[in-house]
Formats: structure tokens, sequence, C-alpha cells
């Protein structure tokens, strides 16, 4: 767990800083620049782009994090023919995309009807999906050699940096409209370049133009065997996590698509640590499945439910808390757009629960995506995508925006729930123990009575009282259950380092 932990709080570094932009950038900028249709358009192009990828890839991604290990260790970096076939499949995938795209254009925006931005600006979606499908492809390398610091620097800080330009820019006249979106679908153009260039300068990795190697040979039918169930696993993968934001472009409209979003953005930081320790733990994970080291992936297992767990009640608790004074203040930066961002209240409590669910249950997606049980990882995916977009369809319908919530919320626990039972059947990997429970229960009291804390008239004296009374109520939790010792030690390390000795040791 060494080398997780410390290339995951490397990363988790750079996400924390990507995300205090983002969240600049997503609470401040867009709504004094953009109304909420147009932040509508920027997250359907994002989903678009984001599920066109996975198509046009046909489960090479997976694919090179299952396989790269071994061509690593039975070929030398100039015989190695993975990036080669899996970019040549991109390719044609992309070819596929366009040509289905064009012959079949008048009918997908009829189905836009209600979103007459996104079909005024359709075509930019193809610029994007194809540098982000370039992106993702050498990011999984990057994975397979340890680069993953490097990665989520250019993913999760850079490509914001760039949208806080593109912003700005809009936002003094410099581009109009048009122009900002189209330089929007080229977002990850630099970051493509730069991680080619750190990719190629590693001297671990090369793009070499040969014949298939003696391990493709060899290895062909269990990589094509596995591709096709982890493509469609893959693709419902994601088509069960963007539905939403299609089903409500094409049923509400960009405008409730930009408030979601929001929404989305706001439950998406309790996940930043996972998504850090996972570009990790997925090589470290196919190499112990490699060499059948079943204590270290249960290990890994187990740590990363309660330092997740941890994390992720913490960050929970202290968005849920300042919700009120949140949406207090965009409301007051968006003035001259005349936006309504009350809904976002419900909208996170629902979402960021469903966050705290997921970061609970540790790697368990890694666990069961690199081993020989992969072809579960498309049944999961399967039944969670089938259960999701009827459920979606049907309670967006009758509840709205809080439905669409609901449904993600009750999805994502059935989702895991099977996966946690799979993993305890097969392999009886168990990592909950019974201070997990103590630290939910104690958490929820705690965030019920701060709630019931009256609010200050100013919503910054507000915002700073009940962070202060939950950090400090939140250390005397943590120290009484002790949930999570080796990431508190960390923690402690760190301060030390730093001469920050203001809280006392566990």
């Amino acid at each position: 767990m060494g080398i997780i932990q410390k290339q995951g709080s490397k990363s988790s570094i750079y996400i924390f800083i990507g995300f205090i932009i983002g969240a600049f950038n997503m609470l401040v900028l867009y709504p004094y620049f953009l109304n909420t249709e147009q932040i509508g358009l920027t997250r359907a192009i994002l989903d678009t782009g984001l599920t066109l990828t996975t198509l046009c890839t046909f489960g090479t991604i997976p694919i090179i994090n299952k396989f790269g290990p071994y061509y690593q260790n039975y070929l030398s970096v100039k015989k190695n023919d993975l990036p080669m076939i899996s970019l040549f499949i991109g390719l044609i995938g992309f070819s596929l995309l366009l040509l289905v795209g064009f012959y079949n254009k008048e009918f997908i925006l009829r189905k836009l009807g209600k979103s007459p931005s996104l079909v005024e600006h359709f075509n930019v979606i193809y610029p994007f999906t194809l540098l982000f499908m370039v992106f993702t492809w050498m990011e999984a390398f990057s994975w397979t050699i340890k680069k993953t610091v490097v990665t989520n620097f250019i993913k999760e800080t850079l490509v914001r940096i760039l949208n806080s330009a593109l912003i700005v820019l809009y936002g003094l006249g410099i581009v109009n409209f048009k122009t900002f979106i189209v330089l929007f679908s080229f977002t990850y153009l630099l970051p493509v370049f730069i991680l080619g260039f750190t990719l190629v300068k590693s001297g671990e990795w090369r793009f070499n133009i040969i014949s298939f190697s003696s391990v493709t040979k060899r290895l062909k039918g269990r990589i094509i065997n596995f591709s096709l169930f982890l493509f469609a696993g893959q693709f419902f993968n994601i088509l069960a996590k963007t539905n939403d934001t299609f089903l409500i472009v094409g049923l509400r409209g960009l405008s409730d698509a930009g408030i979601f979003t929001i929404a989305v953005y706001l439950a998406t930081i309790i996940e930043i640590p996972q998504r850090s320790i996972l570009s990790i733990s997925v090589p470290i994970l196919s190499e112990s499945w490699r060499v059948k080291n079943l204590k270290n992936i249960n290990d890994i297992y187990t740590k990363s439910v309660s330092n997740l767990m941890l994390i992720a009640c913490f960050l929970y608790g202290i968005l849920l808390l300042n919700m009120s004074n949140l949406i207090e203040f965009m409301n007051l930066v968006s003035h001259k757009n005349a936006s309504n961002f009350a809904p976002l209240f419900n909208l996170f409590f629902i979402l960021g629960l469903g966050k705290l669910i997921d970061m609970s249950t540790g790697m368990n997606g890694a666990i069961i995506g690199t081993s020989n049980f992969w072809k579960f990882d498309f049944i999961s995916n399967l039944i969670f995508i089938i259960t999701a977009i009827p459920l979606n369809f049907i309670l967006i319908k009758h509840f709205g925006l809080t439905g669409l919530a609901i449904s993600n919320l009750g999805t994502l626990f059935v989702f895991n729930l099977i996966r946690y039972i799979f993993l305890y059947k097969k392999y009886k990997f168990q990592p909950y123990q019974f201070k997990h429970l103590q630290l939910l229960i104690a958490f929820g009291v705690m965030l019920f009575l701060l709630h019931l804390i009256p609010s200050c008239s100013n919503f910054i004296v507000d915002g700073i009282v009940r962070s202060s009374l939950f950090i400090v109520l939140f250390y005397s939790l943590v120290y009484w259950i002790k949930p999570a010792p080796e990431l508190t030690n960390m923690l402690f390390d760190f301060l030390e380092k730093r001469n920050i000795k203001f809280l006392k040791r566990f």
C-alpha cells in the first residue's frame, strides 16, 4: 500500500488544486458569465464526448490496464506493439463514428429539439471526442508505467486552468460564445501534446509501427474475449453515469442540465481521493492478480474502504452544511443572469449521499476489473444500466431533477452491494468492521444536530461558524472511533514535518 499512498497523496494534491480551480470556474466564473443553458451545453459536450470515446476505443483501455504488465515484462520498449494496436482500433472506431454521425445527423438533431443550442453547436462534439480519446489512450499507458502524478496534474489541474482562461476570454468579450465553444472542444489538444512528450521522454513507452509481437500472438484469444466483454461493460458503466445528462437535455432542456451539472460537480468533489488512488491501484492490482497475491489485494481493499469512507464523510459533511451559504453566494454572483440555484441543496444531499456510499466500498470495481472474473464487470454494469435508465426516465418525468437524483442514489447502492457480495462469495474479502458502522451512525447524528443550529444573517460568518464546529466535532469523532489510523498517521506526519502540531496524535 506504500506506493499507492505515496503517489496517491501527490496525485490528490494536484486533483484538489484542480478541483479548487474547477470550483472557482463552476461556482463563480460560470454563473457570472454564463447562464444555466450555456452551462448545460458545456456539460452536454463533455458527457457526449466521454460516451463516444468509450464507443470508439472498443474496450482497448481496459486491455491496456489488464495486459500492460505482460507486455512490459516480456517485451522491450521497441518491440511493444500494444500502443500501435490500441491506437489503430481507436482511430477505426472514430472513423465509424463520423460515418454514423454524418448519415444520421438529421435524426439526431430532431431528438434534441428542446436543446436548440446543442443543435447549433453539435459538430464541436467530434474534435472533442477525438482529442479526449487520444488523451485517454495515453493516460492508460501512463498508468501502466506508474506516471500517474503527471497524468492527474494534466487532467485534473491543467485542463481546468485552460477552461478558466476560455471563460475569461469570453467574459471579457475577446471571443464570442460560438468561438468559446469551438475552443472548448479543443481543450485536450495541449494536454495530448504534453502527455505524449512525457511518455516518450520517460523511455518506458514508445509508439512503434511493427508486426505483431509474440505476446500479442499468444494472448490474442484472451485479449479479444476480454475486450468484447469489457467494452460492453465499460460502455454500460459510462452510459449509466451520463444518461442522466441525455435525459435532461432531451426531456427538460439545457437550463435544467446546467443546474444538475453544478450539483453533480459538487458531489464529485467527494470522490477526488478515490480517483487519485484508483490511477495507481490499477497496475498494482493487475500485477498482484498475475502473481496470485490475494493478501495484497485484500489489504488494498480493506485499507481503501477505511480511508475513503473517512474522507468521504468529511467532504460530504463540510459541503452539505455549507450548501445553503453556497446557494446564496451563487444567486448573488449570477444576478445578471437571473438564475435560481435553490434546487442545489436537495440535489446535492441525495447525489452526495450516493458518492458517500460509493466511496465507502473502496476499490471494489478496480479489483473485479483486473481479476480473472472480469466478465462479472460486464454483468454488474449491465444490471446497473438496465436498472438505471428506465428508473431515471420514470422518476425525472414525475419528480424532475430530484427524482433523477433519487434514482442515481438507489441504483448506485444496488450496484455496489452486488459487487461487495461477489467479492465476498468468491474470495471471502470482507473489509468492513464494527468501527465503520460506528463512524457512519455518529456522523449522521452529528450532521443532524449541526443542521439544527440557527443560521447567521451573513452567509460568510455562518459558513465559518458551521465549518469550525464541524471540524472540531469530526476530529473528536475520529479520535474516539479511530476508523482509519493509517490515514490519520499520514496526516499527522505531514503536519509535523511542517511544524504544525495543534492537534494531538492518536
